[in-house]
């Protein structure tokens, strides 16, 4: 029996019906079948007139809108959209698997709602509609621009795609060399996060308000900030073009706007986050959270976890664990939770150097390392997840483990604007050299932070660095200088193993190690106090009053002559 699969409140989807679901349909609430099935594509197919005859029968509407698969135009479209609106909903759809029922619906609803949301309905319906994603940003522009009588056409010398740190201390950066520049930064948000703090945050340390600023507050008085999100971009016309239907041109671009988080790639992750004890501090109002579960566990399982490289800031998922178990070890209670922390990878740590310090707390904590397992369901109301285990020869298992608490690090990838566009590379990342953070195609486009295809830590740290080069490099080719800055994959992960003490991982390509102060002072690969005040008193302010005011303290680039 073909199950119905629910798209929105006014449709359903089918593979091939028989005359026999239309009592079926009935009985469930339907009130009218489209047939996007051709006649005849297959022997034993019942045709549009015995489906229809049978749908007649049960009191239900019928509508035959047949559609060859990769050929849908825009009067089937139209059709659709018409039937929906005018038949008894809700509507049931079918064709041979019900692919091109939801490709025809996603492509109505083009305009009227999100991409995201569109393609997010879809997949939770079990279809992957992602290659439309072109065709569905083009329908909604053109959407847009028809309701708002046309997209505004603006020209801005320097365009900034994302008002993160690495856009805004790129900005900052830009005019402290040269302070008459034109430059616009693209961004939607109206509120900018401090993102290093919500580890503290979840560890009880910070409060999470104080990550928390008005992006107006931030942003460069001479810079003009454009309230709205980017959908495509246009680099052979140096142009990109907004979710609003408007177009931004630009003699340089920068583009950082930061990774996205895929809470939904776990099954039953997103509707559980937040309750149930599970948690993540990779979301502003999921760290207090976690403070919570922390400071009310006395007993049970604890389950700490890290997806698949890459993600931001690489030491995060075991940031929580380490201040988790350092407070249940003064609250007297750490013999009585059992911690695991289950990483895909397999190591503790990227750089080996750092390895040997971490080891002594997860030895002092009593944690369980599981590596090789990536978290793939969660039931939150059984508190039970599963993982998929792989071995050395790579075959894998399901490992089933209960839990009390689980701190889940989500998997992360480019966002949807940036996979589909032609600035990314395989990946998905945007396509820039590793060095000098330049386009490898687009000489006029740089690109930094979480969202750019260099092979360092996506750190806060990282972009602090970066902006200074990116700054430096377009100045350099607007003056036709023969220079260039270098950037060599510094990152750095301030490991936050107990309260009062962090080791400090400052590294580059490669693992290389590269201290920004003496070791005297931090003891490079071991905990100290003088790191933990780095990380809770003077790297907050570094972050709001220097990197991003342009201020490029221990992050002045290395210029050299081509």
């Amino acid at each position: 029996m073909e199950p119905f699969k629910h798209i929105s409140p006014l449709l359903s989807v089918a593979g091939q019906l028989q005359p026999e679901d239309m009592a079926r349909a009935k009985a469930q609430g339907f009130g009218a079948i489209v047939i996007n099935r051709p006649d005849g594509e297959a022997g034993n197919q019942p045709s549009k007139d015995e489906i229809a005859t049978a749908a007649k029968a049960a009191g239900l509407k019928v509508n035959y809108i047949p559609i060859v698969g990769g050929n849908i135009s825009e009067s089937d479209i139209a059709q659709f959209s018409e039937v929906l609106n005018a038949a008894p909903p809700p509507v049931l759809a079918y064709c041979r698997s019900g692919t091109r029922s939801t490709t025809l619906w996603a492509l109505s609803e083009a305009g009227k709602s999100s991409t995201a949301a569109i393609l997010n309905a879809a997949k939770k319906a079990g279809y992957d509609l992602s290659k439309l994603r072109p065709r569905l940003e083009e329908r909604r522009i053109t959407h847009t621009k028809t309701l708002s009588g046309g997209g505004n056409t603006m020209k801005h010398q320097i365009v900034i795609v994302g008002g993160g740190s690495a856009g805004i201390a790129t900005a900052a950066s830009l005019l402290k060399r040269k302070s008459n520049l034109d430059i616009a930064i693209i961004e939607p948000r109206e509120e900018h996060f401090y993102q290093p703090g919500w580890t503290m945050v979840g560890g009880g340390v910070f409060q999470a308000e104080a990550t928390r600023r008005s992006m107006k507050e931030l942003m460069p008085s001479k810079v003009k900030w454009i309230k709205a999100a980017v959908a495509t971009f246009q680099p052979e016309n140096n142009s990109v073009t907004l979710d609003d239907g408007g177009t931004v041109s630009y003699d340089t671009l920068v583009v950082a706007p930061g990774l996205q988080l895929d809470f939904d790639k776990i099954e039953g992750l997103s509707q559980t986050l937040g309750q149930n004890g599970v948690t993540s501090n990779y979301r502003y109002d999921l760290a207090p959270y976690t403070w919570d579960l922390v400071t009310n566990l006395k007993s049970g399982t604890a389950i700490f976890t890290q997806p698949p490289m890459p993600i931001k800031c690489a030491g995060a998922p075991q940031k929580a664990m380490y201040l988790s178990a350092n407070h249940w070890e003064r609250s007297g209670v750490l013999d009585k939770v059992d911690i695991k922390f289950c990483n895909s990878g397999g190591a503790l740590f990227g750089v080996a150097a750092f390895v040997p310090a971490l080891m002594k707390y997860v030895e002092r904590y009593n944690v369980e390392l599981n590596f090789g397992e990536t978290l793939v369901k969660v039931d939150g109301p059984a508190k039970t997840a599963w993982f998929e285990k792989a071995d050395q020869d790579g075959n894998k298992t399901i490992v089933e483990r209960k839990f009390d608490m689980m701190h889940v690090t989500p998997p992360q990838s480019a966002p949807e604007f940036i996979k589909s566009s032609p600035l990314a590379n395989e990946a998905g990342w945007v396509d820039v050299d590793q060095h000098t953070l330049q386009h490898n195609t687009y000489s006029n486009v740089f690109s930094l932070g979480d969202a750019g295809s260099t092979p360092n830590a996506k750190t806060m740290a990282a972009a602090r660095k970066q902006a200074p080069i990116v700054a430096s490099n377009i100045i350099f080719q607007m003056e036709n200088e023969n220079a260039q800055a270098n950037y060599d994959g510094y990152g750095a992960c301030p490991l936050t193993v107990e309260r009062g003490k962090v080791v400090l991982a400052e590294f580059g390509y490669g693992g290389k190690l590269l201290p920004s102060l003496p070791t005297w002072m931090l003891k490079g690969t071991k905990p100290t106090r003088a790191a933990w005040f780095m990380k809770d008193s003077l790297l907050p302010g570094v972050y709001w009053n220097q990197m991003l005011k342009g201020k490029e303290f221990l992050a002045k680039p290395e210029i050299t002559l081509n």
